[in-house]
């Protein structure tokens, strides 16, 4: 209520004259809540956000801004730097550590600065890289691209693949699991998934994925043949002619 008394929050009246908030009022009053996990008290941070306000350009909204407490003081973060509300005193923030009773700053490295700011697409290209050299640094970063970028397909059928060479095919079929469920038009996904499957022995399981990535793309003649014999084994022979007769007609 202080917050809405001030004019921070201005919510419209709903159904029985309930409060109605904007997501932007949520979001500012989540952010004055965890000032007062912080023990901030409620008149300190009504008179820093005031004057927060007081200071801002019209066109940047209030929730466009990261408040936080440092100690008892808030503090904002934006686009021009860290700095503190009631003073306007900049926060520095510096890394420390002690090396043999001195203090030394920690700059990262530009390799370090590098891989904090790659994008998925430049974690895919290092996993891709290190494949055959290095496969556990080609695997944390297929994982580093599917953390940034969870519908990355390419990341999931490189790693999978990964996964079932190295006879991890439980782990395989748990990524393919989660990546369907990022991906579910993918008829590679659901193949490669199905591969993962059958290496664990789950015919059935292995058939049903099968057939959804025909479902999908009935030009994978692959796909037609392992259904094709994985049937042929579970002893549905028409089944199996119907798939190996699509296997050649697509390979001729």
């Amino acid at each position: 209520m202080g917050l809405i008394d001030a004019g921070f929050v201005t919510p419209t009246r709903g159904a029985r004259n309930a409060l109605r908030f904007t997501f932007q009022d949520l979001m500012l009053m989540r952010t004055a809540h965890e000032l007062r996990q912080a023990h901030v008290s409620p008149r300190k941070i009504l008179r820093s956000l005031r004057r927060l306000k007081s200071t801002l350009p019209q066109e940047l909204p209030i929730t466009g801004l990261r408040v936080t407490a440092i100690g008892d003081n808030v503090t904002v973060r934006d686009r021009q730097g860290h700095w503190e509300v009631d003073s306007g005193q900049l926060v520095m923030d510096f890394e420390v550590a002690p090396v043999q009773g001195s203090i030394a700053f920690l700059q990262m490295s530009v390799q370090e600065r590098d891989a904090a700011e790659a994008g998925p697409e430049s974690w895919f290209a290092r996993g891709a890289q290190w494949e055959i050299d290095d496969p556990a640094r080609a695997e944390a970063a297929y994982r580093r691209a599917l953390s940034l970028a969870p519908d990355y397909v390419d990341a999931y059928l490189n790693l999978g693949a990964m996964l079932c060479e190295a006879q991890r095919c439980g782990e395989a079929v748990e990524l393919y699991d989660r990546a369907l469920q990022y991906c579910p038009d993918s008829a590679l996904m659901h193949f490669n998934h199905a591969i993962a499957l059958e290496d664990q022995g789950r015919l059935a399981e292995a058939v049903a994925s099968y057939e959804l990535s025909l479902e999908l793309d009935p030009t994978l003649a692959d796909a037609h043949f392992n259904v094709g014999r994985l049937e042929e084994q579970l002893g549905d022979a028409r089944g199996a002619l119907r798939h190996f007769s699509a296997y050649r007609r697509l390979s001729s």
